[in-house]
């Protein structure tokens, strides 16, 4: 699908972009551009990776212009650049409007505009039930997409999104903190022992995407199973994994976290579509014809479970290790 293609991935300069880049640069594409506003990293990323494939665009999501100039003759695009700090959309809210919402928005457009063939914006958990500053834009990026997808004829450009839960060891995630403060000696922090959250790893997002692109209809929503575990149990994981003698200390649920996440609520399980691995959620497709709403309806959702990490596979300590010695990340910091 990919030979001889253009991929483009905005915010590439992430762990979601680097992750693609060790999968992608072993195959036939074309070129793969990475989009993003951070000249540091860019640079970072083109010495160590050294690859004639790979071009690199200075840019912000957030002006169409420099989407609009970075995305000519693009056959694909990976949509990864967000804000996704929970605290730090709570303290600036419009910030993730800006960057989330109206950035995506950006990069819709643009790729109607150069008719580029699929487009995959990738989405969190938190935009289920959302209820802090982050999820709230991510799920309004969602509507956006579905939206804009009921507008595209057949051959125009697929829209689809992926959902997905914590990826281990991104930047910014629980992991490498809890790693540092194992490193240096001091008590790891857990908010809520019994909080739980989703085990993925950066491997699995990128073969999640890839699906998407292989399946997606316009509008699809496609989200990976996976297994969770709670925080204490990862923590309690990493202690033994590092051999450590740090204990825990319970600080208390942050601003805006949940105890538990969810990836498909009980209303889109109305209509979801079980692949195995992955669940497909079409757009809703319902039209502005609201007597419908009065006359037609789902039955069944009263019924039904949102697929959450509270009722999903639950990891103990001893499975939670083996998949955190599997990380590159954790053996890397072993071997420091």
């Amino acid at each position: 699908m990919f030979d001889n293609k253009t991929l483009m991935i905005t915010g590439g300069t992430g762990s979601f972009g680097n992750a693609v880049l060790d999968r992608f640069l072993r195959t036939a594409v074309k070129e793969i551009r990475i989009f993003s506003r951070d000249e540091k990293k860019q640079e970072d990323m083109r010495i160590a990776y050294a690859n004639s494939k790979l071009k690199f665009y200075i840019g912000d999501v957030r002006e169409y212009n420099s989407v609009y100039d970075a995305m000519k003759g693009v056959d694909y695009v990976f949509h990864a650049a967000a804000l996704k700090q929970v605290p730090s959309c709570e303290f600036y809210p419009m910030e993730a409007v800006r960057t989330n919402v109206l950035g995506a928005e950006n990069v819709l457009n643009a790729a109607v505009t150069h008719n580029v063939g699929r487009v995959v914006v990738l989405s969190t958990d938190k935009a289920v039930y959302p209820i802090n500053a982050m999820g709230l834009s991510k799920a309004m990026m969602e509507k956006l997409m579905v939206a804009k997808s009921r507008l595209r004829s057949a051959g125009e450009t697929v829209m689809c999104a992926t959902r997905y839960g914590n990826v281990m060891a991104s930047r910014g995630s629980v992991i490498p903190l809890f790693v540092s403060q194992i490193k240096e000696g001091k008590p790891v922090t857990v908010t809520d022992p019994s909080m739980t959250r989703f085990l993925m790893s950066l491997e699995d997002s990128v073969d999640l995407v890839l699906h998407a692109f292989h399946h997606a209809g316009q509008g699809d929503t496609f989200i990976q199973k996976a297994p969770a575990s709670t925080v204490e149990d990862l923590a309690k994981a990493l202690i033994e994994v590092f051999e450590s003698k740090s204990h825990i200390k319970v600080i208390g649920t942050r601003h805006g976290e949940k105890l538990y996440e969810s990836l498909v609520s009980r209303e889109e399980m109305a209509r979801a579509e079980d692949m195995g691995l992955y669940y497909r959620i079409p757009a809703d497709n319902r039209d502005l014809n609201y007597s419908k709403y009065f006359v037609e309806g789902e039955t069944r959702i009263s019924e039904l479970d949102d697929y959450t990490s509270h009722n999903t596979e639950r990891l103990p300590v001893p499975a939670v290790k083996k998949l955190l010695l599997r990380l590159p990340y954790i053996q890397e910091q072993l071997g420091a």
